[in-house]
């Protein structure tokens, strides 16, 4: 033979991608949704962004330097959990919050399981989930600035009138009349509305979430299952049916509270979702029908954070359910042996 190929060990297929090439994309993806919460919110809700994230990387760095005493190469990892705990407070919290919330996203979370790839769940929502139990009232004090507000003011223009977010408006109104006079659509969809500093625009979060589509970071499976899922069962259980009211009213829970965040963002997490295809439909239902649970159900407007911190309690069953056989190998059958 004149043409002689050479087999090199495995693996062959190689790529640029990386784990920091990865997490730099998501930073850059969540931009427009912190951008806006600094806009909306002054420059109280910059800070707690930068305290965030220099929490994170302070309490990863520490970590590393003196319990792991091994150096590893720096993957942007605690970055993202930072900014995406940030995202995920209200700009009123004292700045201690995330410090306390950054520590135990990276230590405990992620950290005391064995470091990026290993943890159980979200680091950060496991976070804010844990700020949320010990520091309820901080956690749910929300507000907006006022439109003559300047940008340095800071929480001290933040208006208390318009400290309730529009999901628990909903929640506390009996008939679509009232929702359509008390919540507008366009200032969820916008985002000058009261939240989170990361979540009240969706305008925002979508135009992150296209650059992660683009950028072939993301897939549309989870997503897209879980805001369906979310949406069919508000239809049918949010008490409004399939109307012209009914379609508004599920239009605002949609853009309200953490659902395109938690969809886009979170719930897409490599670690903690599944790696079938299959398993991450099933996960994106799952999602939604826990979500839609705990609001119509439940004593909160929100439940994102729950719903996916739970579901990814189920991502080892999950993927053991939807895993594909191997060629040639065939499904066990009761009392005989596979083959």
């Amino acid at each position: 033979m004149r043409e002689l190929y050479n087999v090199s060990a495995s693996p062959h297929v190689r790529s640029g991608v990386t784990t920091r090439s990865i997490m730099r994309d998501v930073a850059l993806a969540l931009i427009p949704a912190s951008a806006v919460g600094v806009y909306q919110f002054g420059f109280s809700a910059f800070l707690v962004l930068i305290t965030s994230i220099a929490s994170a990387m302070a309490a990863e760095f520490l970590w590393k330097r003196f319990v792991v005493k091994k150096k590893t190469p720096y993957e942007c990892s605690a970055l993202v959990t930072g900014l995406l705990l940030g995202m995920n407070l209200p700009a009123s919290v004292p700045l201690w919050i995330p410090v306390v919330g950054s520590a135990f996203a990276i230590i405990v979370v992620k950290e005391m399981f064995g470091g990026l790839g290993q943890n159980f769940m979200n680091p950060a929502l496991g976070a804010r989930c844990f700020l949320l139990i010990c520091f309820a009232g901080r956690m749910t004090a929300f507000g907006v600035e006022k439109a003559s507000s300047h940008f340095m003011t800071g929480a001290a223009s933040i208006d208390g009138l318009s400290s309730a977010t529009p999901l628990a408006v909903i929640k506390n109104l009996e008939d679509t009349k009232q929702i359509c006079s008390s919540v507008s659509l366009s200032d969820m969809f916008f985002g000058t509305t009261g939240g989170v500093i990361g979540e009240t625009s969706t305008l925002a979060i979508l135009l992150g979430a296209i650059y992660l589509l683009a950028k072939k970071i993301i897939s549309l499976r989870i997503p897209v299952a879980y805001i369906l899922t979310f949406a069919v069962f508000m239809l049918i259980f949010g008490g409004y049916g399939v109307s012209g009211d009914g379609f508004y009213y599920l239009a605002c829970e949609l853009c309200g509270g953490g659902l395109m965040l938690g969809a886009w963002f979170m719930a897409t997490d490599y670690v903690t979702s599944p790696i079938t295809k299959g398993g991450q439909i099933v996960f994106g239902i799952l999602l939604g029908l826990l979500t839609g649970i705990i609001r119509v159900c439940g004593n909160s407007s929100e439940g994102v954070s729950y719903a996916i911190i739970f579901c990814n309690l189920l991502v080892p069953f999950i993927e053991k359910a939807t895993m594909p056989r191997a060629f040639g190998v065939v499904k066990k059958k009761k009392g005989g042996a596979s083959k």
